[in-house]
């Protein structure tokens, strides 16, 4: 969900320019590399990289989730 709240913010560029959806996924892709090896060495300093990789993958897919159950309650009557 982290890295939902942060590229929300960043979405619209100065000028009003809308990021691609491509863009957004690098912006959630790197964010959540950074906090997956941040939380693993916190909690887990001997973790193996593999599941360093798995908790990226899950912290980006839980930000696309995130994302799909935000538009899902506006598009409700």
């Amino acid at each position: 969900m982290t890295c939902y709240l942060c590229t929300r913010s960043i979405v619209r560029l100065e000028r009003g320019n809308i990021l691609t959806q491509f863009h957004i996924f690098i912006i959630r892709a790197i964010l959540g590399a950074v906090f997956a090896v941040i939380l693993s060495r916190m909690f887990y300093p001997d973790a193996n990289i593999i599941y360093v990789a798995g908790l990226g993958i899950i912290l980006v897919g839980l930000a696309y989730f995130a994302e799909y159950l935000r538009n899902r309650k506006k598009q409700q009557p």
